[in-house]
């Protein structure tokens, strides 16, 4: 099988994993924020929120999105690789 179908059969599923990925981060985030006792995760613009609040949510919420992105990258890689034998560039 050549290169570029393994590249053309990961990019649809790319696609769908990037939107999975960020409704399973947003869920887990939110999870995880609820954990602090602090209610809701503050919004960059609750003038209510003091910086250092909504600079370690917005901190927290993009290491959890990092990594559960990569989580479903790297799986959607293996499996294309499975289908097709070749590893998506």
């Amino acid at each position: 099988m050549s290169k570029g179908i393994g590249k053309v059969a990961y990019r649809p599923l790319g696609i769908v994993a990037g939107i999975a990925a960020g409704a399973i981060a947003g869920a887990i985030f939110r999870q995880v924020w609820k954990m602090t006792g602090d209610g809701d995760a503050p919004s960059p613009t609750d003038e209510d929120r003091h910086w250092g609040e909504i600079l370690a949510a917005a901190a927290l919420q993009g290491a959890i999105f990092a990594v559960v992105r990569a989580a479903v990258d790297r799986g959607g890689a293996v499996g294309v690789r499975r289908l097709t034998g070749r590893w998506p560039d």
